[in-house]
């Protein structure tokens, strides 16, 4: 059996580094897909996104990200039918920032400039912790729990998976290759008739790795 092959027919030649530090600072290009590539976020009319209420909270709950994961920020995404695609920025140079803020407030009751969020979400407190390097998997992990958690609530259902437990990703080398990702992202709708069927042939043409979350422990960055 080939193991170099994603579901019977592609070839991948792997990228994913297996001692490559996914905590460490860089920016990496992320797709994750929902389950059996379901259309749940939305549909695509000529050629522009339009989001269902689902969608919104896909987009929200991405958004807030940087709210519970102190060395996370975010650049370019897009919130597609039945995938997201998004460039996660990890930057462990801001967690020492962020916990010294916060012993500024602990002691002063001084408040830092508050980003407020449809969601309702808060940003979490380092104060009497230790602030730590979360890795890629960690933080996607939290998105996907997090984001269907809140659309099962809007839908009153109760633990319905929307996410594949794998998503890819790939480690973006430089600035050209950054601005060359931004553009693929930006204009994904103009594709969606080419690529609506099998959005795993993205993660393939463009040399993303899938990787599983299942195993990972949970964390406690979002609210239950």
């Amino acid at each position: 059996m080939n193991n170099n092959k994603f579901q019977g027919k592609y070839r991948i030649d792997s990228i994913r580094l297996n001692d490559f530090d996914y905590s460490k600072n860089g920016a990496y290009f992320v797709t994750i897909c929902t389950r059996n590539n379901e259309y749940i976020w939305g549909n695509v009319n000529d050629q522009l996104m339009n989001m269902t209420r689902q969608g919104e909270i896909v987009k929200e709950c991405w958004l807030a990200l940087p709210l519970h994961y102190c060395n996370c920020t975010l650049d370019e995404f897009i919130v597609m039918p039945n995938h997201v695609h998004g460039v996660v920025i990890i930057n462990n140079d801001i967690i020492e920032t962020s916990f010294k803020q916060d012993n500024i407030v602990a002691e002063t009751g001084l408040k830092p400039d508050t980003v407020v969020v449809e969601t309702g979400l808060k940003p979490v407190s380092t104060v009497g912790r230790v602030a730590k390097p979360y890795s890629l998997s960690e933080i996607i992990r939290g998105f996907k729990t997090f984001s269907a958690r809140k659309v099962n609530e809007y839908q009153n259902t109760r633990g319905k998976p929307f996410w594949q437990e794998r998503f890819y990703d790939r480690i973006v080398r430089n600035e050209d290759e950054l601005n060359r990702i931004r553009r693929y992202i930006v204009e994904n709708p103009l594709k969606w008739e080419l690529e609506k069927n099998n959005p795993e042939n993205i993660c393939i043409e463009t040399g993303l790795k899938p990787v599983s979350t299942i195993r990972l422990q949970k964390q406690g960055n979002f609210d239950e």
